[in-house]
């Protein structure tokens, strides 16, 4: 096969990695493109040398590009997508129902959520440092006064 027959295979496959799922033709492309690349050098390149072209660089850029996708397709260690409480983590606000207990509740915003903490009145100023489900675990901010029961 002459050399523009492997740059046309390197060509259908690389057209054909955009219509069909999966992400390893383009790999088979770059192998087909490498024999057209030794065949168009090397002239006299026998048909099994053409095969064998292929086959080796074909199998070693898929080898590449395995590691090229692993490093590319790692998750986050510390997402919060489907975890909107982790992006509460830190927030201020304020007691909305006095915490007695340890239960009561805060408002973030224009949301009241259920809380957890200390014995804190009405108004007093609170940050969030977990969440437990949907109950928010508070501590007093900095420079609130806590009550203590006693």
């Amino acid at each position: 096969m002459p050399w523009w027959g492997w740059t046309v295979v390197a060509a259908v496959l690389a057209l054909a990695e955009m219509q069909v799922p999966g992400s390893y033709l383009i790999w088979i492309a770059l192998g087909a493109a490498a024999t057209a690349a030794v065949t168009a050098l090397h002239t006299a390149a026998s048909t099994e040398l053409q095969v064998a072209t292929f086959a080796i660089a074909a199998a070693v850029c898929c080898f590449a590009g395995y590691f090229v996708y692993r490093r590319g397709n790692r998750p986050a260690q510390e997402t919060a997508l489907n975890e909107r409480g982790l992006s509460l983590v830190g927030a201020r606000g304020v007691v909305a129902a006095p915490i007695v207990n340890g239960e009561g509740k805060v408002r973030l915003g224009d949301t009241v959520w259920i809380a957890e903490g200390p014995r804190l009145d009405e108004g007093a100023p609170v940050v969030v440092s977990a969440v437990r489900g949907t109950r928010l675990v508070v501590t007093a901010a900095a420079g609130a006064e806590i009550e203590r029961a006693g």
